[in-house]
């Protein structure tokens, strides 16, 4: 099949790399010019793993232009995957969709075959049919389900596992504005898939609440796994990671994204979670669940700072390993090690911070407001209170002689218990986010000055 991809970004070029690699041909499409050179060079214009190496080898098939017209053209089905950012009231903005709609609606203008239009962006429930087809029947003076289709087919994946995720989904999620366009995107997947997905067909408005539905609860689940955490650091003996290893064997629950430790981040889940709320209010429904859930995740920056604080001596510093959201990406967005960072320095506290791939976006964030080190070990080493934000695999390489010398041993918060614990106990105090130790008090809670207490106990299993 001959596709257009719109959107060379964290998706797009992920997209356009996999279709290559099962064997169509795809013009890629960007109004940034360094995008369309890489591809153009067989390089990649993102950093996410695999990508360059399916690009390079695919190069043959892949191509890009700033020529959204000439793309469309010359291919017989477009996929739109540009941002839709956030609106002040929790929305999405439809600017950059309805932007690549007018583009795609004057090429299709003069086109005699029919097109397959695929929305991919993350949308509000209502905009695929209520405001891109009007655009698309507008620009084209065409007749959508006659002489063009359009489909709203978003993607559910994670940055840092972009191709994997791509090739073997859980689902394929198709809103379809005719049997026609469903019946094509439907076999065009059955042949790019790994994993024999289930196709699940439908209307606009079902396809773009199943998507939202879908952010929304896995925020809660998380959210869930770090109240329990919570209770656990209060309850001697209490371990959340068995907890939660135990509640997730039972097939209603399961174990995906039920682990006890920070708040989510990232560019879908906080944003996808605040547009749901911000749905519900507009049909006048209550979303007390969604809500909480956000309440909850703002909550847990300054938890953990509350736990440093107690911590830290007078003019210390703190160390914190992980500035992007989640492992495997360079990407920052609503990440809780870069948050922590700007909520320690706002109050006058020194910090050194260290991320194998995301440093340069965290200076952009912080400035002057941390120290940048060079390597996990040069962060451990300046940190009176050391902090494991980001689950990074060389983060687990770091011994008790990486911390730290002197006569007072640095403390060690490791929220995602990625250090061997029976290294570390007897030489810092370390401290994971969801255990109870032996002897443990309650936590203080950062609305609560009078709860002073030792959160935590030293302990191992």
């Amino acid at each position: 099949m001959r596709i257009s991809i719109i959107g060379l970004g964290k998706l797009g070029a992920p997209m356009a790399a996999v279709m290559v690699h099962k064997g169509h041909t795809v013009i890629g499409v960007d109004v940034n010019p360094a995008y369309v050179a890489a591809i153009q060079d067989g390089q990649a214009p993102v950093n996410e793993p695999d990508l360059a190496a399916m690009i390079q080898a695919n190069r043959q098939r892949l191509s890009a232009t700033a020529d959204c017209s000439a793309a469309v053209l010359a291919t017989d089905a477009t996929f739109i995957m540009v941002p839709t950012p956030s609106e002040a009231d929790g929305g999405f903005s439809m600017k950059y969709v309805l932007s690549a709609a007018e583009k795609i609606g004057a090429a299709l203008r003069n086109k005699p075959d029919w097109h397959l239009v695929v929305l991919s962006s993350t949308v509000m429930p209502g905009s695929t049919g209520g405001t891109l087809l009007p655009a698309l029947e507008a620009h084209s003076g065409k007749k959508c389900g006659r002489d063009f289709g359009l489909c709203y087919n978003p993607e559910f994946i994670a940055l840092g596992s972009v191709i994997r995720d791509m090739l073997n989904p859980d689902m394929i999620l198709i809103g379809e504005s005719d049997g026609r366009s469903g019946e094509i995107l439907e076999k065009l997947y059955k042949g790019v898939c790994d994993s024999n997905p289930r196709i699940q067909r439908m209307n606009y408005v079902n396809a773009e609440l199943t998507k939202l539905s879908v952010n929304t609860f896995v925020t809660t689940k998380i959210s869930y796994a770090n109240m329990l955490a919570q209770v656990c650091e209060r309850l001697p003996g209490a371990d959340a990671d068995v907890v939660t290893s135990a509640i997730g064997c039972d097939s209603r629950i399961g174990q995906k994204y039920l682990k006890g430790a920070l708040g989510y981040g990232g560019p879908c889940f906080p944003r996808d979670n605040v547009a749901f709320s911000a749905l519900a209010r507009a049909t006048g429904a209550p979303a007390l669940l969604a809500e909480a859930t956000d309440q909850l995740n703002r909550r847990q920056v300054p938890r953990l700072a509350e736990i440093i604080r107690m911590r830290l001596p007078k003019g210390g510093t703190v160390g914190i390993l992980g500035l992007s959201y989640k492992p495997h990406t360079e990407v920052t967005d609503e990440s809780q090690g870069l948050d922590l960072a700007k909520y320690l320095s706002s109050t006058g506290i020194k910090v050194v911070v260290y991320d194998p791939a995301a440093m340069e976006n965290a200076k952009r964030e912080l400035g002057t407001a941390a120290t940048y080190a060079v390597s996990a070990v040069e962060c451990a080493r300046q940190a009176d209170v050391l902090v494991i934000t980001t689950a990074w695999p060389e983060f687990k390489n770091l011994t008790p002689a990486d911390l730290k010398p002197g006569e007072r041993r640095p403390a060690i918060v490791d929220c995602w218990r990625v250090l061997p614990a029976d290294l570390f106990a007897n030489l810092s105090e370390y401290l994971r986010l969801g255990y109870g130790g032996t002897d443990t008090a309650a936590e203080a809670d950062p609305a609560d000055s009078s709860r002073s207490a030792r959160l935590f106990s030293v302990g191992t299993d």
